[in-house]
Formats: structure tokens, sequence, C-alpha cells
């Protein structure tokens, strides 16, 4: 199944520390988060992947063009000859880099790739920003099970806070915890039949006007998740996911489980 991957965002809330790279090239460990969320398709074998680039895409474009496997992968180097790699990230990987505007939307990113996806009745999305430990058969199989056209998953909001209910008075009614308020947000992750671009026009909001449409219809559906979940937003944001890598503790890393 293909996978689409949004990679052409701004990173604004990033741009102390990657206002010379665009986002899904900021690093965990040795490799950058974009490497890391293809990694994670690519382990239940979806291989095929569609990149939407915008700013600073010749960042992106270099990286792959010039990949180097010894960085993630084990080999054996005799003399001056060239490394004999012991195993491949990107061996049978297929990856297609198509410039989808500077300052598009995500849905009008979509709608530029769509060539790119006839022929395939359902394939995979993500925003490329965020890091799971989700089965994602799970979430392909719900939608395929259903009449929905559209699927993703939600998770706990990964920060804590309290939320206020209060009159028009101003008097506070009730206080409680978010852990015990039954939220979830968007988790990024979906799986989207060919049937949404029926629903997605030229320069709309895909989470916005698109689902809004299909919520009408009742066919848009989540799976919740409630195992790990991280997004990287913030340059704190970046700093756990690094020390996680760092201490062996990376539980979107699934291709190391055994």
């Amino acid at each position: 199944m293909k996978v689409v991957l949004f990679c052409g965002g701004l990173g604004m809330r990033l741009r102390d520390y990657s206002d010379s790279i665009p986002k899904p090239m900021v690093e965990i460990g040795y490799r950058p988060i974009l490497w890391h969320v293809m990694k994670y398709y690519a382990s239940f074998g979806h291989k095929d992947f569609i990149l939407c680039l915008g700013y600073k895409a010749d960042v992106i474009k270099r990286y792959f063009v010039d990949y180097q496997e010894f960085i993630s992968n084990d080999f054996v180097l005799k003399g001056d000859d060239q490394p004999q790699m012991l195993a491949s990230d990107l061996e049978d990987w297929k990856i297609t880099f198509v410039d989808t505007g500077y300052d598009s939307c995500i849905g009008e990113r979509l709608r530029r790739v769509r060539e790119h996806l006839d022929g395939e009745e359902m394939f995979l999305a993500n925003y490329s920003d965020n890091l799971t430990d989700f089965q994602l058969p799970e979430l392909i199989s719900t939608v395929e099970d259903s009449d929905a056209v559209a699927g993703f998953i939600t998770v706990p909001p990964p920060m804590s806070f309290h939320i206020t209910k209060t009159d028009q008075d101003g008097k506070v009614k009730g206080i409680l915890e978010s852990k015990n308020a039954d939220l979830w947000i968007n988790g990024g992750c979906f799986a989207l039949r060919n049937e949404i671009f029926d629903f997605l026009q030229e320069g709309e909001e895909l989470v916005i006007e698109a689902f809004a449409r299909l919520i009408e219809q009742q066919r848009l559906i989540s799976v919740r998740h409630t195992g790990f979940w991280q997004n990287m937003d913030t340059f704190k944001d970046r700093v756990v996911l690094n020390e996680m890598h760092e201490h062996g503790n990376a539980p979107w890393q699934v291709w190391n489980r055994d």
C-alpha cells in the first residue's frame, strides 16, 4: 500500500533549531524523524512512499539521493574497497518526490499527488512529525471492514492540563484533569480510500472541510490508541525522543522487535 508523507511544512515552533533544515529532517539519533516514520511503515510491509515536499525540499532530496547505508547498518570494510553492507534500509523502498508548494495546506498537498495514487483503492498518510507503536494493520482493517472513506488513529493529549467549566458570570462549576476527561486528539496516522478526493476541493484542509463532509455522511472512522505516541513540535519534544533513543527505549522502533 502506498504511503503519502506530508513533508512541506515550515515547522515554526522548531525554527530556532531547524531554520536551516525542514522539520522532517530534524534528527533523532543519527537519522531524521522522517526516516523513523518511513522505517515504521516499512516494518509493516508498506515501502512505496510519496513525499509531499515544500519548504527546503532540496534538503530532503539530497539526503536520499546521497543516502549512506553504513550509518544505520552493519558492514564489512576491506582495505580501500567500498563497504560491503550486511543489511540495507532502502534496498526495496520506492520513494516518489513531489514538490507540492511552499505554503500549501495538507489537503492541497494531498490533491497535488493524486495522479500518483491512480488505481489505488486505499492508501496511507502521515504528518511525518509523530512516532508511535500503534499496530498499523488494525487501522487498515477497520477502514476496509466499513463503508468509511477515511480512518485515523486518536490518542490522549500528550500534555496534562485542567479543564474548567464556568457559567456566564465566571463562577467555576467544576475542574477536571484532562486524563479523566475522555479527550482524544488526531494522531496524524491515516488510512484513506481514493474516494477521499471526491470530498476534497482545491485549497481545503483534509481534516477540516473534507472530514466535515465525511462526518455528515457518517463515513469517517477512528481507532483509539492508548500506547506510545509522541509528536515533535518543540525542541523539548526532540530532546525527549533523543533521550529515549539513546537509552534504547524507543517504542516506535517496531522493526527492532523480535
